[in-house]
């Protein structure tokens, strides 16, 4: 009977470190996924910083209350509910133009990424009744005057299509971009996702600016920036960086700006 006390013991010891194991391994495949979960084939992933990513995003959590803390105390965020406008991105929009002005009456523009709809709210209010707003989005946007909106994912053939029978056969004034992905917090995935956003926006607007036409986009500081803006630079007679007010200190945001665009 005592052996097989002992046995009994030894075995219920053996069960519990393989629960604590698995318990283990549950909580890493969870970090794991947290990670990987937004992760695309066309994604240029960084391996040595992956490790140290899992370690990283139990902490994230905590900080994601306060950055909506921060948000609604945000004197953009009220500026644009008492301006009625839709974001806070309005803003950014509206000092590039007060110092560069990229809109002007009867302007024709592309705005792409645009819901909520905040720049092309502002850029329909410039360019007015003469003039014409393009936007499209993944995202769903509430429907804007003096707008035209084509929900879809214009890297596919079919949207694209359509976006290009919806432009028509006359080439744009302006192509305005606020496109970010959704930031996870880590740089080996957040940065390489924001830069082929941004290689999008400069490929679109290679195909449909008229000669002398605007480019102007949100990018990041980061791995890729500068050889994305050399490239952007051969494109058009001047560009320029801006960082507005609007933009977050601390984000590595930046706007993009081409001006001249050489057909």
């Amino acid at each position: 009977n005592h052996h097989h006390w002992l046995q009994f013991v030894a075995n219920c010891a053996q069960l519990l470190t393989l629960c604590c194991i698995h318990l283990v391994l549950i909580r890493v495949l969870k970090r794991a996924r947290i990670v990987l979960k937004r992760y695309t084939v066309r994604d240029r992933i960084d391996p040595s910083s992956i490790k140290r990513e899992f370690f990283l995003a139990k902490k994230r959590s905590a900080s994601s209350g306060a950055w909506l803390r921060e948000h609604f105390d945000d004197h953009y965020v009220k500026q644009a509910q008492r301006d009625g406008y839709r974001s806070r991105a309005c803003y950014k929009l509206l000092e590039i133009q007060e110092k560069d002005r990229i809109l002007k009456p009867g302007m024709s523009v592309l705005d792409l990424g645009a819901a909520p709809g905040g720049w092309s709210q502002v850029a329909a209010e410039i360019v007015g009744g003469k003039g014409r707003v393009i936007a499209t989005d993944i995202l769903e946007m509430d429907t804007l005057a003096d707008v035209e909106f084509l929900q879809g994912d214009f890297t596919e053939d079919a949207v694209f299509e359509e976006l290009l029978q919806i432009i028509g056969d006359k080439p744009l004034d302006l192509v305005i971009s606020d496109m970010a992905p959704n930031m996870s917090g880590m740089s080996a995935v957040d940065q390489p996702r924001s830069m082929y956003l941004v290689e999008l926006a400069l490929d679109m607007a290679r195909r449909v600016l008229r000669p002398g036409g605007v480019f102007l986009s949100k990018a990041f500081h980061g791995e890729g920036y500068e050889e994305f803006y050399r490239d952007m630079k051969g494109s058009f007679e001047s560009s320029v960086t801006r960082k507005p007010k609007a933009s977050r200190p601390r984000s590595r945001e930046v706007y993009v700006l081409g001006k001249g665009f050489k057909a």
